[in-house]
């Protein structure tokens, strides 16, 4: 991990990887916990998966609830794809607001994402892979979202290929959240 850079939401870093490359090719770092703790963001995570997706895919708005939510570290492996974070904590001087990153294969980045954010990306290119890294396992019972289209994010995408589940999501203004914003973990 080469740099960290704070963004306009609190607590999400944008992180550039450790890479090198020469004639047989390249090599990344994604992670690294001791360089997430020196910057005071949480480096234990607990399980590990990645998507492989056509483009014009939207894959989101996801998150865990309470007591299962999690911290995440995601990246795009290869491909490209436009990253999208919601914030969903009471409190938060950024509640409610949106931010894309586009992540892909040749730009070396990933996000840190804190907990009470919602998460999902559309892909722009076909088989891009995106790898995630969370905080706690994945609890089915605690799995919850907010539909991709209700808090006035510009998706630019007309047709966009949806999971029924992802499409069932309530919007953003049907949404309790059990998310408290607390400037020390951010």
């Amino acid at each position: 991990m080469k740099n960290l850079k704070q963004t306009s939401i609190p607590g999400v870093h944008e992180i550039e990887m450790f890479h090198a490359g020469d004639e047989r090719g390249s090599f990344i770092k994604p992670f690294h916990k001791q360089t997430l703790e020196k910057h005071g963001l949480n480096g234990d995570f607990r399980e590990s998966y990645f998507s492989v997706s056509s483009a014009g895919v939207i894959r989101g708005m996801h998150f865990q609830l309470p007591p299962h939510d999690h911290h995440k570290l995601v990246y795009c492996n290869s491909g490209a794809l436009l990253d999208l974070l919601l914030d969903l904590r009471r409190g938060s001087p950024t509640y409610g607001q949106s931010a894309s990153f586009e992540l892909s294969g040749e730009n070396h980045k990933a996000l840190y994402i804190p907990t009470g954010l919602a998460h999902g990306f559309k892909v722009l290119k076909d088989n891009t892979m995106m790898t995630y890294l969370t905080g706690t396992e994945h609890a089915p019972d605690h799995d919850a979202g907010i539909h991709y289209n209700s808090f006035g994010f510009d998706w630019s995408e007309p047709n966009p290929v949806l999971s029924a589940r992802d499409a069932g999501f309530p919007p953003l203004a049907d949404f309790e959240s059990p998310f408290t914003f607390n400037p020390k973990k951010s």
